[in-house]
């Protein structure tokens, strides 16, 4: 199986311009650091989970981090590559845009809910391994459950537990795979009955003054919440016959602001995915 990933240059900046951002090798994957800021770093663990027989057969399956990661030196671009997978990112202002490439090289077709899953995380919860090289950013830990959003029908709310919302969209093709909502996750990521209405993910800083999210313009669900402090936005990579291609484009945010400035910004650049 082969899937690329392509992350390419972003809007304009809205307002003051923030702190220049440069992207880092971590031990699975990149992170992107305001410069002279090392405490704001966050982190993308690309990639943790499969969904629904992306990828791999079965409903939750493991994703693969161990890839081979290149930076340029002046930490405007990276690549993530190995076996069926490559992944570009180009530093912007605000963060950085993305384009997916995924090429089904399994010898199954992928069904409509297939979807992998993208960790973006401010590293490791208190108590882990020391010696690994994502300390805990508690600027956006968010212990409390209280600055992370997602979108539903009825505007931004708050991610306040683990539960999975799925893209309102799917709900029905979910629904009749599984009428009462249980799937192979469903002990961790108990199914919500509130759906989401984009494929963003955003969470505010502790003290409200940054902002971080991220985003999918073709998704399956969000969620969030796990040891790592997470933020879960599952692409969808279905439907997708064996050897052909399917490309989604996304989002990361990182700058000073307010999670009403971050979902303005998502909108402007993804108006079709914010009214699925």
């Amino acid at each position: 199986m082969r899937c690329t990933v392509l992350l390419l240059a972003a809007l304009p900046v809205l307002g003051a311009a923030p702190p220049e951002l440069r992207l880092l090798e971590w031990e699975r994957g990149i992170a992107v650091e305001p410069r002279g800021l090392p405490d704001h770093a966050m982190f993308l663990w690309f990639y943790e989970w499969n969904m629904f027989e992306a990828m791999s057969p079965g409903e939750h399956t493991p994703g693969n981090w161990r890839l081979e990661r290149r930076v340029a030196a002046d930490g405007r671009r990276a690549v993530v590559s190995g076996p069926g997978l490559r992944l570009e990112m180009t530093a912007v202002a605000d963060g950085a845009e993305l384009r997916l490439e995924v090429t089904n090289l399994t010898t199954y077709d992928w069904p409509e809910l297939a979807g992998i899953i993208p960790c973006w995380n401010p590293g490791q919860q208190p108590g882990a391994d020391p010696t690994k090289r994502a300390p805990l950013n508690a600027i956006f830990a968010d212990e409390e459950r209280d600055k992370t959003f997602f979108v539903s029908a009825n505007g931004l709310e708050t991610l306040a537990n683990r539960a999975i919302h799925f893209n309102q969209r799917l709900r029905p093709l979910l629904d009749r795979l599984s009428p009462n909502g249980t799937f192979a996750f469903s002990h961790k990521w108990p199914t919500s009955e509130v759906n989401a209405a984009t494929g963003i993910l955003i969470r505010e800083s502790a003290d409200r003054k940054w902002v971080t999210g991220i985003g999918w313009e073709d998704y399956l669900s969000v969620q969030g919440h796990n040891p790592w402090a997470c933020m879960h936005a599952c692409i969808r990579v279905g439907p997708l016959k064996r050897a052909e291609k399917k490309t989604v484009r996304g989002r990361i945010y990182l700058f000073p602001g307010a999670r009403t400035d971050c979902l303005q910004r998502w909108r402007r650049a993804f108006p079709e995915g914010s009214r699925h």
